[in-house]
Parts: C-alpha cells; sequence; structure tokens
C-alpha cells in the first residue's frame, strides 16, 4: 500500500465503496463516481467563505478503481469543509459540461454549509451575456462563493423503535417544516425549525394523526429565485423546496442549532420525538429532476460530475428533456443514478430513521433513459422490493410534467395521490 504527503496530509488509496465520506478514527474515506473525468482533486477549506484552500490531486493510478475516485486522508475531522474539483471535456454538443473552475459538491454529502444566501452567479460553467451562450467555456473561479460539504459523524443515541401503522389505518398530516410554525400564534420557542416542529406535537398528537409528511427538507437554495414580486418589489423566493440541491442533506436554515453539521442531529431529535409520541414521518422527496436547471443552469455537482449520465438528453445533447417542468430530468432509471437514488432513500431509513417516501412527480421514475414509459420500470420495482426500505411507506404523485399519467399503473404496496 502506497503512502503519499500531501502538503499537511498523509493519504493512502483509499477504497470505491461506500461513495460520500466516512470518518475513521484517524481520517476519512472519500470516494467519487464519474466515468468521463478526466482529473479529480479534493479541495480543503477551513471556513465556508475562504479563498484559501488546500488541494488534495488523485493520481488515477493510485485512486481511481473502474469509474469511481477515492482517497483516505488523515487527520480529516468532523465538521472539514470540502468540495471536488473535477476535470473532463466541456463539449455541451456531446452532453459534456466539466469545468474544473466550478466547485462541486458531492453528492453523498451529509450536510452543506449553512449560509442560506448562497451565491451562485459564478457557477454556470459557461460565460454568461456570451453571444453563444453554454457552448462558451468560463474559466471564473467560485471556490469562494460556493457552498461546501461537511464531514459529519453520524452517531446518534435513537433509543426508538419503528412504529410501523398498518395503511389503511395511517392518517397523514402535510406539513412545511418552517411555515407550520414561523408565525408567533404557533406559540413556540424555537419557530421554523426542526425543534419548533417537535414542540407542537402534543398538538398533532391531539388531532388524531399517525403521520406527518413534511415537505421537502433535503438541501435546497431558497434564493434560487431571481424574480421580484411586482407589488412589494422584494425578491420572491423558492420558498416550497421542490429543487434540491444536496439530497443526503437536511435543510440548514430549518435548524435552531447551528448549520454546520448541527442541523443533523436536530432533525434526528425531532424524529425521536414523534416516534416517542407514536407518530411517523414520511418525507417528500423530489428525484425529478434538480436544481441545475437547463442548459443555461448553473453547474453544482451532477454537471460537472457526469452530465450525460445523471440527465436525460435530448438528441442535440446540448439540451435537456425536461418531463419536470423545471428545466432538466433526472435520468432515474439508468443504472448508476438509480443506484444513487437507492441509497439516499437507505440512508434516511437507516440513518435517520425516517418512514416512508412520498415522491413528487413520481411517473419520471418509470421513465426510460430517452423518456418513454417502461412498463417494469426498474426503479420502482426496486423501491417497492427493498429490504431496507420493505417497511416503509411508499406514496407515489403518479403523474408528471410530460403527460405520463399512470394513475393505477404503480404496482404492489405504492400508494397514490
Amino acid at each position: 500500500m502506497q503512502i503519499v504527503k500531501h502538503h499537511h496530509f498523509v493519504t493512502l488509496p483509499g477504497a470505491p465503496l461506500p461513495l460520500g465520506v466516512h470518518l475513521d478514527r484517524h481520517g476519512a474515506r472519500f470516494a467519487l463516481f464519474s466515468r468521463h473525468a478526466t482529473a479529480v482533486s479534493i479541495l480543503l477549506f477551513a471556513s465556508s467563505e475562504t479563498e484559501e484552500y488546500i488541494e488534495i490531486e488523485l493520481d488515477p493510478k493510485l485512486n481511481k478503481t473502474g469509474d469511481i475516485w477515492h482517497i483516505w486522508i488523515a487527520g480529516i475531522r468532523e465538521g472539514q469543509l470540502y468540495g471536488y474539483k473535477v476535470d473532463g471535456p466541456y463539449n455541451p454538443l456531446e452532453g459534456h459540461r466539466f469545468n474544473k473552475n466550478k466547485l462541486l459538491l458531492d453528492p453523498y454529502a451529509k450536510a452543506i454549509s449553512g449560509n442560506h444566501i448562497w451565491d451562485f452567479s459564478k457557477a454556470c460553467g459557461y460565460i454568461k451575456g456570451h453571444p453563444d451562450e453554454d457552448l462558451s467555456f468560463s474559466t471564473d473561479k467560485n471556490y469562494k462563493e460556493s457552498p461546501k460539504c461537511i464531514v459529519v459523524d453520524t452517531e446518534f443515541d435513537w433509543y426508538d423503535r419503528p412504529i410501523q401503522t398498518a395503511m389503511e389505518d395511517t392518517i397523514i398530516y402535510e406539513l412545511h417544516v418552517k411555515g407550520f410554525t414561523f408565525h408567533p400564534s404557533s406559540q413556540v420557542t424555537h419557530r421554523g425549525t426542526y425543534k419548533g416542529l417537535s414542540e407542537k406535537i402534543p398538538y398533532l398528537k391531539q388531532l388524531g394523526i399517525t403521520a406527518v409528511e413534511l415537505m421537502p427538507i433535503q438541501e435546497f437554495d431558497e434564493f434560487e429565485n431571481i424574480n421580484i414580486n411586482p407589488l412589494t418589489g422584494e425578491r420572491l423566493k423558492n420558498y416550497w423546496g421542490y429543487s434540491t440541491i444536496a439530497f443526503f442533506a437536511p435543510k440548514s436554515t430549518y435548524s435552531s442549532s447551528g448549520t454546520m453539521g448541527q442541523q443533523i442531529n436536530e432533525f434526528k431529535e425531532m424524529i425521536r420525538d414523534f416516534h416517542e409520541a407514536g407518530i411517523e414521518v414520511f418525507l417528500d422527496v423530489v428525484f425529478n429532476h434538480t436544481a441545475e436547471g437547463d442548459h443555461l443552469g448553473p453547474t453544482i455537482h451532477f454537471k460537472g460530475l457526469d452530465n450525460s449520465i445523471y440527465y436525460m438528453l435530448k438528441e442535440n445533447k446540448r439540451f435537456y428533456q425536461n418531463f419536470s417542468g423545471c428545466g432538466n430530468t433526472f435520468n432515474c432509471n439508468h443504472p448508476l443514478v438509480r443506484d444513487f437514488i437507492l441509497d439516499c432513500l437507505r440512508y434516511w431509513v437507516m440513518d435517520m430513521h425516517v418512514d416512508g417516501f412520498r415522491f413528487d412527480l413520481a411517473s419520471i421514475l418509470g421513465r426510460d433513459q430517452n423518456g418513454n414509459i417502461l412498463q417494469n420500470p426498474p426503479l420502482i420495482e426496486k423501491i417497492s422490493e427493498d429490504p431496507i426500505l420493505r417497511n416503509t411507506k411508499i406514496i407515489a404523485e403518479a403523474w408528471d410534467a410530460g403527460g405520463a399519467y399512470l394513475i393505477g399503473h404503480f404496482p404492489g404496496r405504492w400508494a397514490e395521490w
């Protein structure tokens, strides 16, 4: 085994699985999928808004197995900020949008640095205002402005047990974590937070419900909407959250205890409180598209990691299929993307103790890589039969913006509404 020294860090080749970052007593393992990348570096930051970083370049001869880039770095501890610099072909006409000047989030990141007003103005891989639009190439670095991933310790003292209320006996209350307690009339101490929601459990219990369904809590950018309210002049916000940035990370600004990883424990404490009260918790999840938008959208992660794999592209691969109505469509039935979605769902069940999921625009989960409706979609079957997810409740919103109205077509234990 070869030991390499980078600046102040000692590294080992690491292992390709599991993906993401995993701490041990002496450091951390990093693993990232990218089939078409030609070079990968990990950038380590001391703070979320610094221009200074340490770059650890991965050697493809030592730190790559198949399509997975991996490394073990000594001395990495909980709270370390990081991102990826990934090089490769920038050729939108062929579906490739690699740009080493754009800091990329780890798709498996468990927490994102907590500045709720992120600056994605420099995140586009092309030169804004250029006559060639996205066929141009941006050399403007956004390492300082971009959100950073946070290395976290996932240990937690749960002492809860799955409730597993029968589906026919389930009564669901859908709510928005922030909106449910944000107004002073909620009479909670921690308004608009996971902890504030815990404070309302006695009220919810009194209603006779058996489960709450949380509108999207996976990390999203509240300020991605650039439009202005014509009546007030205020900038509009992405309030609902149906534009995911980090699928494994709970929304940091819904935490009252801190936004540098503390949001994970506060979310877990909320789940534990609900379970103690006999109430299940479901998540509204959005796997039909991401926050990277269309061909003129920012490069946050998937576009710069392997655009042609993660997204459904049109025959002219410069452009995206848009069955979501939000600019792009996640390529859900590509084997690698399918594995990513399953890994994500398992994480929310195993590590976060979530009891079920409502899938937004779930008909997209039934489309093949060309956008055609599948008779027996592999992803839908795998979610239904996965041994980790087997006792969770799964609910489909059985349509999409491309006309796939599949009411009555979701098999087995899937519910639909």
